[in-house]
């Protein structure tokens, strides 16, 4: 925000900017309610992402490579961030387009975008190949839908409509804020035309994506409806506000009456942190209950969008809360390897197996099971098309449990060996070699400008 604000004003203003987007009201709220890091990072790149995009406008190409840099680290940061990110970058290129009357600005922007992408392209690939192995409906499922969670929503979820509310106040006020700011650096419009009109439409585009009138636009672009919450887009609000406060206060004739200001807007933003970390909720609990899953190797309960299409995670035995473990299912966890019950059809402890863990990682889990007869074994996994199944170094084809899609593995009498490996796809492959392929064109493109630039070419 500092190298943004840089630009159009002096060091101290730029630095009170900068320090003005740090601590605005929704990154508290990030901090404090929601632990949403991930967002928070890529809330940090938006502004050089702004920046670098005004100056590939002005003609600057030889910031193409920081553009597409600064592009790509947002979506490797929070998807859904990265999401409302391209959106506005595109919204401030398409008004200073206009203000300029210009068009040529449009494929170096086009080409930093497409080099962004192909930068991620190692998470961006698969990540977007590999949804149809996920139940990623539930990603906007019931609360996480974006139509009822526009500001002041009246849910039936009572915990749900006291932090919507909560979040809603918190742009209000900033919403109340930057309009105050906007009219008082009016005057700096003709000064900086293309930046200023670029930040108020983006301010403007914001406060209406939180709005309900906005449902149509939520439906229609690609990809917005997976941002989930409207009130996402306060991190876009939250950089218009930075900009144009220490605009407004560095706009002012008298000195004193300035760093007044300023101490007024962060004594009432030092005001507003108080009284959320008071309101913050905690729960003494939480630290040492990931600590015992850790230590007994019981697992993490996992979300539904990542679980495989026909699976229901709430089957699996070992989850503690009664309110949401089914009716018969175990509250302990279950073992590394049981056995399926061929009378019961159900998943029972391997007795008469002796078993031996030879590894058990995130990408391999490798055994020696002897038996006495034949029998499957259900692995602690669940499948995805990425896992390979080996039995005494044969590939086996890999069967699952209907409604949990559990891994089952069936092994002949005597002495087994049964490894499990998580084969690298071809959208990895694919993915990596394009980010490869797009550093090095972004390396050549920013060796040969520089070249031309010192031989004057």
């Amino acid at each position: 925000m500092w190298r943004l604000a840089r630009d159009y004003f002096g060091a101290p203003y730029a630095s009170v900017a900068a320090v003005l987007y740090a601590v605005n009201p929704f990154q508290l709220v990030n901090a404090y309610y929601r632990s949403a890091f991930g967002e928070m990072l890529a809330a940090a790149l938006l502004p050089l992402l702004i920046w670098a995009s005004l100056r590939v406008v002005r003609g600057e190409w030889h910031r193409v490579p920081a553009l597409a840099l600064a592009f790509a680290a947002i979506w490797l940061s929070n998807a859904p961030a990265a999401v409302i990110a391209t959106y506005s970058l595109c919204l401030v290129v398409m008004v200073d387009c206009l203000l300029r009357r210009s068009l040529r600005p449009l494929p170096a922007i086009a080409g930093s975008l497409i080099a962004g992408f192909g930068l991620a392209a190692f998470y961006i690939l698969p990540a977007t190949w590999e949804q149809k192995w996920i139940q990623v409906g539930q990603v906007v499922a019931d609360t996480f839908r974006p139509s009822v969670n526009f500001l002041f929503s009246r849910a039936n979820d009572p915990d749900f409509v006291a932090f919507n509310w909560k979040v809603s106040w918190v742009a209000t006020g900033l919403i109340a804020a930057t309009a105050i700011a906007l009219i008082a650096a009016r005057k700096k419009r003709k000064e900086m035309p293309g930046t200023w009109w670029s930040l108020a439409a983006l301010a403007a585009a914001a406060i209406f994506m939180m709005l309900p009138p906005s449902l149509w636009l939520w439906r229609a672009l690609p990809k917005m409806w997976f941002a989930q919450f409207p009130w996402r887009w306060l991190d876009v609000l939250g950089l218009a506000f930075a900009f144009f406060a220490a605009l407004a206060i560095e706009s002012l004739a008298n000195r004193i009456v300035r760093w007044t200001l300023a101490a007024a807007v962060f004594g009432a933003i030092t005001a507003s942190a108080v009284a959320m970390i008071r309101d913050a909720p905690r729960d003494t609990s939480d630290v040492p209950r990931v600590a015992d899953t850790i230590r007994s190797g019981g697992g993490y309960e996992g979300t539904d969008e990542y679980a495989p299409v026909g699976c229901d995670r709430y089957q699996f035995p070992g989850n503690p809360d009664d309110s949401e473990r089914p009716e018969g299912v175990s509250a302990d966890p279950a073992p590394r390897v049981a056995k399926l019950d061929p009378e019961s059809d159900g998943i029972v402890p391997a007795a008469g197996v002796r078993l031996h863990t030879v590894a058990w990682t995130s990408e391999r889990r490798a055994f020696d099971a002897d038996s006495a007869e034949p029998v499957t074994l259900a692995l602690r996994l669940v499948r995805y098309p990425a896992w390979d199944v080996y039995v005494n170094g044969r590939e086996v084809q890999i069967d699952a449990r209907p409604q949990t899609q559990q891994i089952l593995v069936p092994i002949e009498r005597g002495s087994n060996f049964v490894e499990v490996r998580l084969r690298r796809t071809r959208d990895r492959t694919c993915g990596t070699a394009i980010s490869m392929l797009s550093a090095t064109a972004l390396c050549a493109f920013a060796w040969g400008y520089r070249r031309r630039r010192i031989t004057g070419t």
